[in-house]
């Protein structure tokens, strides 16, 4: 049933009908819970389209991800787990989550902008920022809500939450040095995404801390998923002075790693250390148990919705507000760090 038939059916305009609908003051409450209850009996659904066009609103957030920078396509939990918590922050202000997906190769500021053009929605979340990313400054040029998961090489105001890849490699590189090693093997994402950036800076400022000069054969940049870290693993400890412990910054390549460690007779929290990033399902059933560390995804999550709900509501004569936060991870203490010295 349309609006049209809704009208003709209770003797109303159409246009008495839909400011009853909208909850209107200029209807008189008699008539809105009239047409509230024949519009629920009826099974009466507004035509989403002809909404849109009239309030110049969706009311639907966008969550961009990416074949290439984003695990969620690859079967990780930890895009699920986050878009509960999203899911949840936006419901109760009346915005539903859509997930777009980039193809593999596909441009990302040539997809961000075809669903701007569209008014595909109100409002973006972004993953898989890059050191380089020119769907930021799009999205901030045109003044267009958004916040981005992780951060990009350019300091700009505008909203971001990203996980403390500093405190994480820096309590990791605290906790292998402490124990003696001083050739620590780096499996981190390419060079094009900025968290790699990250990540390798703050393992060169801890060995530079302990008086050791960083040797860039034994950082290792690429997917950093359970191929990666077989690949990687096999390709550091082929070295002619391997590395006695293994930061691992990918969310499975500590699957991996085990498996080419024990394919060369090495043992893992015995004949070196190893420590993962994350607490990931599928690392959960390695043995030694993997030392890694632990977030809320939920939480993440609903912060995310939070702070985009926040830039979209804020009044047009308000100063905006941007937040950047790293979000703190806590470190697992397992058995897989120790060892290999």
């Amino acid at each position: 049933m349309d609006i049209r038939a809704l009208a003709s059916h209770l003797g109303l305009s159409i246009g008495t009908v839909s400011r009853a609908l909208n909850d209107r003051k200029d209807v008189s409450p008699l008539t809105r819970q009239r047409v509230l209850e024949a519009a629920s009996a009826l099974g009466y659904t507004p035509n989403q389209f002809g909404r849109t066009l009239r309030i110049g609103r969706t009311a639907t957030i966008g969550f961009m991800l990416t074949l290439e920078h984003d695990s969620a396509v690859h079967g990780d939990p930890f895009f699920m787990a986050l878009l509960e918590g999203v899911q949840a922050g936006l419901v109760d202000h009346g915005l539903d989550l859509v997930i777009l997906l980039a193809r593999k190769g596909e441009d990302g500021e040539t997809f961000l902008r075809r669903h701007i053009a569209r008014g595909t929605a109100d409002g973006w979340l972004l993953s898989g920022t890059l050191y380089e990313d020119a769907r930021i400054k799009l999205l901030s040029e045109r003044h267009i809500p958004f916040v981005a998961l992780g951060r990009t090489g350019w300091v700009g105001d505008y909203s971001w939450i990203d996980l403390d890849f500093e405190g994480v490699v820096a309590e990791a590189m605290t906790l292998l040095l402490a124990d003696g090693h001083r050739r620590i093997g780096l499996v981190t994402p390419p060079a094009a995404i900025n968290n790699s950036h990250i990540v390798v800076a703050e393992y060169r400022t801890a060995l530079a801390k302990a008086g050791l000069a960083a040797d860039e054969a034994l950082i290792h940049r690429g997917d950093t998923d359970e191929h990666d870290g077989e690949a990687a693993t096999r390709e550091l400890m082929s070295l002619e002075q391997p590395p006695t412990s293994l930061l691992l910054m990918g969310e499975t390549a500590p699957v991996g790693a085990y498996r080419a460690l024990r394919s060369i007779g090495r043992e893992p929290g015995r004949d070196i250390a190893v420590i993962g990033l994350r607490d990931n399902p599928m690392c959960q059933a390695l043995s030694p148990d993997l030392t890694c560390f632990t977030l809320d995804l939920n939480a993440l999550g609903l912060a995310l919705a939070g702070e985009l709900v926040s830039i979209i509501t804020i009044e047009k004569d308000s100063h905006s507000r941007t937040t950047q936060k790293r979000w703190p991870l806590k470190i697992l203490l397992r058995k897989s760090h120790r060892g290999g010295v």
